[in-house]
């Protein structure tokens, strides 16, 4: 049944629908899993992913659809909300369906954006363990981060306070790290913008090793990055060993395989490997993996998790982060490359009032009304903000995979601007659905989830952009040419050096090339909305993760550390003291 969307908060409506969720003994026998393929936590469970692929790898795969989205604006797109919507559509058209989608970060849970869970009717439940730390997989990738922290400042005081004949009495050898170019920080799972930039190892010479240090959120962690890409517990494993921790006096590389650190690492992902089994609040499946990040990782659910579905469904729909420009292109290039898996269908997630924005609609300041222009009919704005749409629909035909467009309804859209959004859907060669699965769920998909199942019934060409043995420069140019529509690439000096020498060695052939870029634009200005002429992308610098094997070309600067706002979300999150039920989570 479909909730009260307009009356009911997300937190109620999902506190509602987890009063009938299956159990984990009922996931079992609903999805054909064998009892030790279910690892049962709580209310919810883990998957053993390594016996599941091993007794279906026979079994062909299900249809692959990817959701993402038109650039992002301040008034939202809703790509988790349509994939839930979608999800559950197809499971109204009585389809075998599986969602999958990432973990949230406890950052954006506690401050603005909120527990990317969908909304609505649209909704994953249970909604308070997927906002507040779910299996503990975060944790996991925190503490193996740490770990390796841990390891290094050790090995720098250690090796401070002892010369090379008591170092060999240790078992060590001196790798004398460059205190200078330490890469790596520290992280946990907050905004904590006073941890930007940190001093660390003040006092005695028993307290460290005295430095500039640094943190970052938890999920932009180069091992949650690995753990998006890898395809098994022995490839997490090896990469485990070839993370750059830092660099020595001689400009070599200091790898957590220097420091020995990297099969403890290992061993406190060893639950983390396996995805998490959750649901719509139509009690459609859904696997929840790997975090967000899309701005300097790849910005999707795991690999694992996918292949997994695939096996287990007819239908299985996953997401990307951000907009086509940066989530899809790094499915396309990257997930799709690494994972060997082929799309049959993308979901391009668009709203009337987004599409204004870039049309010039007016800026939008959070706790003031919404200007007339989004809440009323303007067509001659919409008209100027569909070329943001059509750009995205042909960097998803690039890739030779089959575009659908969601119009994600609001209460606000007249007639006459869904026509004028599905006829320039169509003419850019896409099929286009309005949608209403907020506010109905499944019901409210029905015409999303038949143009879904008919695009997938199509064969489609799928290709990727650029070749592995195309060098760096040319892979960046063709991206930003093609996929962001520059008119080339300036590269800053040393950022070319760089360059430069990755494209000296073959090894690096085989780096995924990981753009960082704002989400915010098409652009490397968050400021420029719609579809600008006439631009260069700057490349700044270079930066290697040689754990995830990514090379990240730099438009821009990209903090790892996001500040929480004057106006958090945790100042309206609250627990009942006598039922244990959280609150005010969106």
């Amino acid at each position: 049944m479909a909730y009260d969307a307009t009356k009911m908060k997300d937190w109620e409506i999902a506190e509602e629908a987890e009063k009938n969720m299956p159990t984990p003994e009922e996931w079992q026998k609903k999805l054909g899993l064998q009892k030790d393929e279910v690892i049962p936590y709580a209310r919810i469970s883990k998957l053993n992913f390594l016996k599941i692929i091993d007794r279906l790898k026979n079994k062909p795969d299900g249809k692959y659809i990817e959701v993402t989205a038109i650039t992002p604006t301040p008034l939202g797109e809703g790509k988790t909300t349509t994939l839930m919507g979608l999800v559950e559509g197809l499971g109204k058209r009585k389809q075998n369906v599986m969602g999958c989608i990432r973990q949230p970060s406890g950052g954006p849970t506690m401050n603005i954006k909120g527990t990317a869970a969908g909304g609505g009717n649209a909704l994953l439940i249970p909604m308070t363990e997927f906002s507040m730390g779910l299996t503990g997989d975060i944790n996991d990738v925190m503490n193996a981060h740490n770990l390796a922290m841990v390891a290094l400042t050790a090995r720098m005081q250690h090796e401070r306070n002892y010369d090379d004949a008591e170092l060999a009495k240790r078992n060590l050898r001196r790798l004398d790290v460059d205190p200078t170019r330490v890469e790596m920080g520290w992280i946990m799972d907050f905004c904590a913008q006073s941890l930007r930039n940190i001093i660390i190892g003040i006092g005695g010479k028993m307290d460290g090793f005295l430095m500039q240090s640094k943190f970052g959120i938890a999920v932009s962690s180069e091992i949650m990055a690995m753990l998006s890409i890898v395809n098994d517990l022995a490839d997490l494993r090896k990469r485990m060993n070839e993370i750059t921790v830092a660099y020595d006096k001689k400009g070599n590389p200091v790898t957590t395989g220097d420091l020995e650190v990297g099969g403890a690492m290992t061993a406190f992902m060893r639950n983390a490997i396996n995805p998490t089994l959750c649901s719509t609040a139509e009690y459609q499946p859904c696997l929840v993996h790997a975090g967000p990040f899309a701005n300097i990782a790849v910005g999707q659910n795991s690999i694992i998790a996918d292949r997994i579905a695939l096996k287990m469904a007819d239908y299985v729909v996953t997401e990307s982060g951000f907009a086509a420009d940066i989530g899809f292109e790094k499915f396309w290039n990257v997930k799709c490359r690494y994972s060997g898996l082929k799309p049959n269908v993308s979901i391009l997630v668009a709203t009337i009032r987004a599409l204004k924005m870039h049309g010039g609609g007016p800026k939008v300041v959070a706790g003031l009304p919404l200007p007339d222009a989004y809440t009323k009919e303007d067509l001659k704005i919409l008209e100027k903000g569909l070329a943001n749409m059509v750009h995205h629909i042909n960097t998803i035909k690039t890739a030779g995979i089959n575009p659908v467009v969601c119009i994600n309804s609001f209460h606000t859209d007249t007639k006459a601007e869904v026509a004028m959004v599905r006829k320039a859907a169509e003419a850019a060669g896409a099929r286009c659905a309005f949608s209403e699965h907020w506010l109905k769920g499944g019901d409210g998909a029905l015409e999303l989830a038949d143009a879904a199942m008919e695009a997938c019934k199509e064969k489609n060409n799928f290709k990727f952009l650029y070749p592995n043995e195309m060098k760096l420069r040319d892979r960046v140019d063709k991206i930003a040419k093609v996929v962001y529509g520059a008119d080339g690439v300036s590269w800053a000096p040393e950022a070319e050096v760089k360059a430069k020498v990755f494209e000296a060695d073959k090894k690096y052939d085989e780096y995924a090339t990981m753009m960082v870029k704002t989400h915010l634009s098409l652009t490397h200005d968050p400021a420029i909305k719609g579809t600008p002429k006439g631009w260069t992308l700057p490349i700044r610098d270079v930066l290697i993760y040689s754990g995830a094997k990514f090379l990240c070309p730099c438009a821009g600067t990209i903090s790892l550390m996001p500040g929480t706002s004057s106006d958090p979300a945790f100042r309206r999150i609250d627990i009942d003291t006598k039922t244990g039920n959280v609150s005010g989570l969106f």
